[in-house]
C-alpha cells in the first residue's frame, strides 16, 4: 500500500496553480462558444484531449490490457462525465461564466451525500453537514437573484445539473473497480466515451458546428485540450497518488473564485450583492465539506 505523506508549499503551490487553471475553464468555454457550437466542442476537447493521454500512456509504458473488470464501470463513468459537460457547454449559452462556476462547483457538497449512502466509511460528521446546508443555501440565493435575468435560470439549472453528475461519476469511481485502476485509464475511460456520445448528439441537435475559427476561438480550445483536460487533470492524480486527498480537496474553494474574478476581468461580467453573498456561502460549505476529520489526519 502506498503511504501518502501531507502536502508542502511545492504541493499548495500546483494546487493554487490548478485551481486558477480550472476556474479559467469556464471562461474558455464561453469564448470558444463564438465559433464552436457548445456540444461539439465538448466532443472535440475529449477526442484531442483522450489522443494526447494515450500518447502520455505509451510513452509511460503504461498497459490499458489488465482484465481488472473496470470496463462496465468505465463506460458508465463516461456517460456521466459527457452529461456533466454537456450540461456545462450548454448552460454557458443561457448564463455567465461567473455564475456557471460557483454552481458547478457545488459538486463536493453533492459528493459527501453520495458518498455517505453509497460507500462503507463515509459517515457524513456535522461539520460535512453543514457545509452542505450552506452550499445548498448558496444555490437557493444564486437562482432567486437570477429568476428575473432573461435565461439565467436556464444556464443556472444545467450548472447545478453537471455538478450533480460531476458528483455522481465521482461516488462511482470510489465504489467500484475503477478505484484500484490507474488514474490515467479512469480518465481515458471518460474522454473516449465523452466524446463518442458527445460527436454524434452534436449532429442529431443539429449544432451548426465549426462557424468562426478566429485566433481566440482557437486558443480557447487548445486551452481546454491541452491545458485542462490532459495537463491539469494529470497533475491533479498525481498529486493524489503521492500526498493526502483530504488536505489537497479543501483547496477546491478557490476554483469558484478564481472564476468569478476571471469573468469580471476578462468578460466584463457583472455581479450582483445577492450573487457574490450566494457565492460566499458556497465557498464557505465547500471548506467545510472538505476540511480534513480527525480521522483524516
Amino acid at each position: 500500500m502506498i503511504q501518502r505523506i501531507r502536502p508542502g508549499a511545492a504541493a499548495f503551490a500546483l494546487m493554487v496553480m490548478l485551481c486558477a487553471v480550472w476556474g479559467l475553464q469556464q471562461i474558455a468555454v464561453k469564448i470558444a462558444i463564438a465559433g464552436v457550437s457548445p456540444i461539439l466542442q465538448g466532443g472535440l476537447r475529449s477526442v484531442f484531449a483522450a489522443v494526447l493521454l494515450l500518447v502520455w500512456i505509451f510513452w509511460r509504458g503504461l498497459s490499458l490490457r489488465e482484465r481488472d473488470g473496470s470496463l462496465r464501470p468505465g463506460l458508465m463513468a463516461g456517460t456521466l462525465f459527457a452529461l456533466e459537460f454537456i450540461f456545462i457547454y450548454v448552460g454557458l449559452n443561457y448564463t455567465n461564466a461567473s455564475r456557471m462556476v460557483v454552481f458547478l462547483y457545488t459538486a463536493p457538497c453533492f459528493t459527501v451525500l453520495g458518498l455517505h449512502l453509497w460507500v462503507a466509511g463515509e459517515r457524513l460528521a456535522w461539520p460535512r453537514l453543514l457545509g452542505v446546508g450552506l452550499a445548498f443555501a448558496g444555490i437557493a440565493l444564486a437562482f432567486a437573484d437570477g429568476w428575473g435575468h432573461g435565461g439565467h435560470w436556464i444556464g443556472d439549472l444545467c450548472g447545478v445539473l453537471a455538478a450533480l453528475f460531476w458528483a455522481a461519476t465521482t461516488v462511482l469511481i470510489r465504489a467500484t473497480s475503477l478505484a484500484r485502476i490507474s488514474a490515467a485509464k479512469v480518465l481515458l475511460y471518460q474522454l473516449v466515451t465523452s466524446a463518442a456520445l458527445m460527436l454524434p448528439l452534436s449532429a442529431l441537435v443539429g449544432e451548426p458546428g465549426v462557424t468562426a475559427l478566429t485566433p481566440a476561438v482557437t486558443m480557447a480550445m487548445a486551452y481546454q485540450v491541452v491545458i485542462v483536460a490532459f495537463a491539469s487533470f494529470l497533475i491533479w492524480f498525481w498529486l493524489l497518488t503521492r500526498y493526502l486527498a483530504s488536505r489537497l480537496t479543501v483547496f477546491t474553494f478557490l476554483t469558484p473564485l478564481f472564476g468569478v474574478g476571471f469573468g469580471v476581468l476578462l468578460l466584463n461580467e457583472r455581479l450582483s450583492l445577492t450573487f457574490g453573498l450566494a457565492a460566499l456561502l458556497v465557498v464557505c460549505g465547500i471548506i467545510l465539506v472538505n476540511a480534513p476529520m480527525r480521522k483524516d489526519l
